[in-house]
């Protein structure tokens, strides 16, 4: 059964208000007296000051009931739409059709002045009503609705930076309003999840948007017609986003990733004038009902009423408000004289003839501990009598305001809004995306073996790719001679090896060596050493860039004279690279023509008939003729003839013998 409720009540004036339908109010009794000027909505900051308007005039009250600064505006505010304050300490007020932006008293300027924000194209009846506007303290973003008109996202500096209206065409297909686009607009004020970036707002067809701040374009929308059209909308802050139903007292938790409903509660009869939930750091989400309770759930929907017993003939007829801290909560319970509900057909009516008294209760939703509570009996509020409050009308929700301002029973550590809002943001979970696949089975291993063959394969051309276009910029860098010298080198090395095996062996058969067997296993030796060292040390085979230092070659780089190994540091070489020619890079890497290696060796061979040379030092030996010989050359002299012409010995000559044989 739908309730739907008796909904306002004014102290002073003793007003009983039944409705018999979401439009239709009917006043049941007159003022009890006549009253002064009536207060708008109060916002409380985080200063601990009460802000709110009457007629054309702004006041900043002091928790005491005292006027801290006052400006006078030209224009009448609007009661219903309570103030908003940024982040800077700027305050927006909605008067005539337009917003307001007021600056506090501060040293550079001790006058509180205001200045118009927006509206100055609206016309201030009809179409163009601002129907709410909300701020971003993350982005310094104002978002305003106007009916009709769209929602509009402005800078604090006054510049507007999009603009976006209920419907949206986006490949051909209509987004939003899909019942009806001639009589569909925005109606609800926006509000802004400070955590996720987001804008989230509801049509006259009860579709609720979700916008990014950053641009107009639509996140998610949600048909919510369902339930009913006249929503209102609360951001968790905490990965959730509260949808209220007040006609039918419903609290819906959606998604804020993908407007999914994660769960949904019935709670005690709503007034539909002021029902606003508020959200702590804890994540939790309380609302007052006419029935006397106040209902909080957790962001996993459990449900915790306040207080736990009952208070007879009470009713909360105000939304609860934030302690500082943002853990603690305070709400009003109006004790009425008469209180009467009934229920017929599908609405409840509560009617009641006069307050009695008002109580306020400070705890904590989380824990349910209770921190203060006090009740204020006749007109409510005897510690305000002395004070200016004196001349304007007082209700639950003003004097609700001042108790939160004054701290009244404070244990808890007041925050600033960042801090609080730090605190709320943590609660969000991460979105972890999970597939659940149901078809056959088989199917999908055949698929998941069909990509990886398909993977293979292409690692596999890649990889073909990388050594043939390596291949082939290789090709034209002259390394065929390179090769073919290593090759050569390998050769050399080989032979020496079983020459100096030879000669050790013949060593020890011999009680005592020879002069010239050591010699000549000294040079072979030293020959091997050398050859060695060409084959060890890395070529940069022509990368080196122009003016840096770089390795010596594997084979070594030759002068005129003398050989410099690798172990002696490096060499700079000139920018002949990728400009000269391949020949002139081939001399670069130690490789000359068959010329100059023609003329190499026969410098070698005319040293060698002169006789052995000595000049070795620090790592430098002298060019001999096989170190530049053509590599055309399929053959080379043995290294044990060579030394066998110089002495030409017996040993040398059996040697050759013993040697021959290993070739």
């Amino acid at each position: 059964m739908a309730p739907l409720i008796l909904l306002l009540l004014f102290p002073f004036r003793a007003i009983f208000v039944i409705c018999q339908s979401p439009d239709a109010l009917k006043f049941l009794g007159e003022p009890t007296r006549k009253t002064t000027h009536r207060l708008s909505k109060p916002l409380v900051g985080d200063n601990g000051r009460i802000y709110t308007c009457s007629d054309r005039n702004f006041f900043a009250f002091e928790s005491n009931g005292s006027i801290a600064w006052s400006v006078h505006i030209n224009f009448t505010c609007y009661v219903d739409i309570p103030p908003i304050q940024d982040e800077f300490g700027k305050i927006y007020l909605v008067a005539e059709n337009k917003i307001l932006k007021i600056n506090p008293p501060s040293v550079r300027n001790p006058e509180s002045t205001f200045e118009i924000f927006f509206g100055d194209m609206l016309t201030t009846e009809g179409s163009n009503k601002i129907a709410g506007m909300a701020v971003s303290v993350i982005s310094s973003l104002m978002f305003i609705t106007v009916e009709n008109r769209g929602l509009f996202a402005y800078t604090l500096l006054g510049q507007r930076l999009w603009s976006a209206g209920p419907v949206l065409y986006r490949s051909g297909y209509r987004l939003g309003c899909k019942r009806n686009v001639t009589d569909c607009h925005f109606t609800s004020t926006p509000v802004v999840d400070q955590c996720e970036a987001s804008v989230y707002i509801s049509n006259t067809y009860g579709e609720l948007y979700a916008l990014a701040i950053g641009n107009p374009q639509f996140k998610w929308i949600r048909d919510l017609s369902e339930f009913d059209k006249p929503v209102t909308i609360t951001p968790g802050n905490n990965g959730l986003l509260y949808v209220t139903f007040p006609v039918k007292a419903l609290l819906l938790a959606l998604d804020v990733f993908t407007g999914n409903i994660l769960w949904q509660k019935n709670i005690g009869p709503l007034s539909t004038i002021d029902c606003s939930p508020i959200v702590d750091s804890n994540g939790w989400i309380s609302i007052g009902s006419l029935d006397g309770f106040m209902y909080s759930f957790s962001t996993s929907g459990d449900l915790r009423k306040f207080p736990k017993t009952n208070v007879p003939d009470s009713v909360a007829l105000v939304s609860p408000l934030l302690h500082c801290s943002g853990y603690a909560i305070y709400f009003s319970q109006t004790v009425m004289e008469g209180k009467i509900s009934r229920t017929i057909g599908d609405f409840t009516y509560i009617s009641a003839m006069k307050p009695k008294n008002v109580a306020f209760t400070m705890l904590v939703p989380a824990t349910g501990s209770v921190y203060w509570s006090g009740t204020y009996t006749g007109e409510f509020a005897s510690f305000l009598n002395e004070s200016i409050l004196q001349h304007f009308t007082m209700d639950e929700r003003i004097l609700l305001a001042f108790v939160t301002a004054g701290n009244t029973g404070n244990h808890l550590r007041c925050r600033t809004t960042r801090q609080k809002l730090t605190s709320s943001c943590s609660l969000a979970k991460p979105k972890h995306l999970s597939i659940n696949y149901t078809g056959n089975e088989r199917t999908m291993l055949l698929i998941l073996l069909f990509e990886s063959l398909v993977l293979i394969i292409m690692l596999c051309a890649v990889r073909f790719c990388c050594i043939f276009w390596g291949k082939e910029k290789l090709k034209n860098q002259n390394l065929g001679r390179f090769l073919e010298k290593r090759r050569f080198l390998w050769m050399k090395k080989k032979v020496f090896d079983r020459a100096i095996i030879a000669l050790e062996q013949e060593a020890a058969a011999e009680e005592a060596s020879t002069h010239e067997v050591r010699e000549m296993l000294g040079d072979f030796v030293k020959e091997r050493d050398v050859i060695e060292r060409k084959l060890s040390t890395t070529y940069s085979l022509g990368r080196d860039k122009c003016n840096k230092s770089v390795s010596k070659s594997v084979l070594p780089l030759y002068d005129d004279k003398t050989y410099t190994s690798s172990s002696e540091g490096t060499r700079d070489y000139s920018c002949s690279y990728g400009s000269s020619s391949g020949e002139d890079q081939a001399k670069n890497l130690g490789y000359y023509g068959d010329e100059e290696s023609d003329l190499k060796g026969k410098k070698k061979v005319e040293s060698d008939e002169a006789g052995p040379s000595n000049n070795t030092s620090a790592g430098k030996f002298k060019v001999k003729n096989w170190e530049r010989s053509a590599v055309a050359t399929s053959s080379f002299t043995h290294p044990l003839y060579v030394h066998g012409e110089k002495g030409g010995s017996s040993k040398s000559n059996r040697l050759r013998g013993t040697l021959s044989s290993i070739n």
